[in-house]
């Protein structure tokens, strides 16, 4: 049983859109003896809009969390979600300066104390648990099944603030969904946009940027998409008869969250990894893993 232990934010999304994200990454990490302690009281990491009104706002938000995190005695907070880690570390970094970190100090009841770590969940499981305790606790191989590995255009990157994974070529989900058995085939577009928000003011530009990597991912010969971020899959997902039918793609793909097949390879029940909440059904794969 492994010893790890990290501070656990979820983010909004985790008890919003992305459920199955949520739960089937507890159960992951249960299973690999991975204890994830929620922060108390966390709030809101402000998102996307918050940055674009007021820094010291958006830094005080993620701060207040970073600062939770830290009374609880971790020097490590772990989310699933990249745009939460993105506010994080942002947040982490510009307290550095004792100006910037003396503006938030002034918007929180209680002045942020010692330095806390955002990392992602995936980072955890690659880097700090390891690729071979993985293997060590597989118990239903993936058999094969092959997928195309999504991150996303901001859980790599910018680089010298996220300090994860190659910022152009990742392939800590590769490797990973390698361990549990899956096929990863060559994806071109793992780190392009997917059009992220832009799917309520400007559909047209999901419909491109995401019509892009249903049929890169098509082309690759993946029998599904895995994916590592709420929003992405969101769109990959939920919209994909909308982006399909804006771009002449016929063949649906799944689209998993990286928790989900781990915790079938992990031999978790699927209640507890919530296929159920696909929009695309992964029947077909579920089948295809099932009877190989």
């Amino acid at each position: 049983m492994s010893d790890l232990s990290v501070a656990y934010y979820p983010g909004c999304s985790a008890v919003g859109t992305s459920v199955e994200y949520e739960k089937s990454t507890r159960a992951v990490c249960k299973a690999l003896g991975i204890r994830l302690e929620e922060i108390p009281d966390w709030s809101c990491c402000g998102s996307s809009p918050a940055h674009t009104v007021n820094h010291v706002l958006s830094a005080a938000l993620s701060g207040r969390n970073l600062a939770l995190a830290a009374d609880m005695g971790h020097d490590t907070v772990a989310t699933p979600c990249p745009s939460c880690l993105v506010n994080l570390r942002t947040s982490a970094r510009k307290m550095e300066d004792p100006l910037f970190r003396g503006k938030v100090n002034e918007l929180l009841d209680a002045p942020c104390g010692p330095a806390v770590e955002p990392k992602s969940v995936l980072q955890v499981i690659v880097e700090d648990y390891g690729l071979d305790h993985v293997r060590e606790r597989v118990r239903k191989s993936l058999n094969g099944l092959k997928v195309a590995c999504y991150y996303g255009c901001i859980m790599t990157r910018p680089p010298e603030l996220m300090r994860f994974d190659d910022p152009e070529n990742p392939m800590s989900m590769d490797n990973l969904m390698e361990a549990a058995g899956a096929e990863p085939v060559p994806f071109p577009l793992k780190v392009e946009c997917c059009g992220a928000s832009s799917g309520i003011p400007r559909k047209d530009i999901v419909m491109r940027l995401s019509g892009r990597l249903l049929k890169a991912a098509e082309e690759s010969g993946a029998e599904a998409i895995v994916a590592a971020c709420p929003l992405c899959q969101m769109n990959l997902d939920l919209r994909q008869r909308q982006v399909r039918k804006a771009n002449g793609i016929d063949r649906g793909l799944p689209v998993f969250y990286f928790t989900q097949l781990l915790g079938l390879a992990l031999g978790l029940p699927e209640r507890d990894l919530r296929f159920d909440k696909l929009v695309v059904s992964p029947k077909r794969c579920l089948k295809r893993i099932a009877g190989a």
